[in-house]
């Protein structure tokens, strides 16, 4: 027995930011082998600095801390049908986040940047042509609707995501530009590594996830790709939850 979705992004143009691992990339990887035309971004100066497949993708660099790297990426997209917010880290740096000066370049890196991104490129989404209009899909994280004392900045950047969400979702409905957000619980990606050798982290974590285990990044991938198809064209400022019903508990 199977249940599955097929995607068509058959001649869609999709901008991925952070597809070089984790989530990102598995995201990108959908979209290419569904027909569409990927353009990813990561920090290193080319696609041979990565290890990871991006074949069929175009590559551009990004840092979503410098305004000069999001300028220069925007300025050269004229015309956008998918843009997936997904760049972004905890500890930016290695920075202590209760330090006000990590706390600030987490919300930077994990708020500011995208915002700064989306903005700019809201001319190459509205003149997109595609059935169901536009779609802007913002990362959120289950740390926004949630205490995680560790990374406070981490945290207020992803509820800032969320509020953000809704209000682009209604400010751009008239532009055509759908916006949502998908707001995953503990993946099992390079960001989450860590923990997995701490087994009083992963206990602890695990004992809030009714489903009792972590996510994957292909179970995140499917909800970002459904928002973007012509079937989601009634969906816009919602925010939806990838997380084993750990929001439940």
């Amino acid at each position: 027995m199977t249940a599955r979705v097929h995607f068509d992004f058959t001649g869609t143009r999709a901008l991925i930011t952070g597809a070089t691992s984790g989530i990102g990339h598995t995201v990108a990887v959908l979209f290419r082998d569904a027909g569409a035309q990927v353009t990813v971004t990561g920090t290193r100066s080319s696609a041979a600095d990565y290890d990871v497949d991006l074949t069929g993708m175009t590559y551009r660099r990004l840092d979503l801390a410098e305004p000069d790297s999001i300028a220069a990426l925007a300025g050269d997209i004229t015309a956008l049908d998918v843009l997936v917010n997904n760049a972004g880290a905890n500890f930016p740096g290695g920075r202590d986040e209760s330090d006000p000066d990590g706390f600030a370049a987490s919300v930077d890196l994990n708020l500011i940047g995208p915002y700064r991104l989306t903005v700019a490129l809201r001319r190459a989404l509205k003149s997109s042509g595609a059935a169901g209009g536009a779609s802007v899909v913002n990362l959120a994280s289950m740390s926004a609707l949630r205490a995680v004392t560790l990374v406070p900045g981490y945290s207020a950047a992803k509820s800032g995501v969320i509020n953000l969400t809704r209000n682009l979702a209604v400010k751009w409905a008239r532009d055509g530009i759908r916006v949502n957000a998908v707001a995953p619980g503990v993946i099992d990606t390079p960001m989450t590594a860590p923990m997995q050798g701490i087994a009083a982290v992963v206990d602890a974590e695990l004992a809030h996830i009714p489903l009792r285990r972590f996510g994957t990044p292909a179970e995140v991938a499917a909800a970002v790709a459904f928002l973007c198809t012509e079937q989601s064209g009634y969906i816009s400022g919602a925010v939806f939850v990838v997380d084993g019903a750990s929001d439940c508990v």
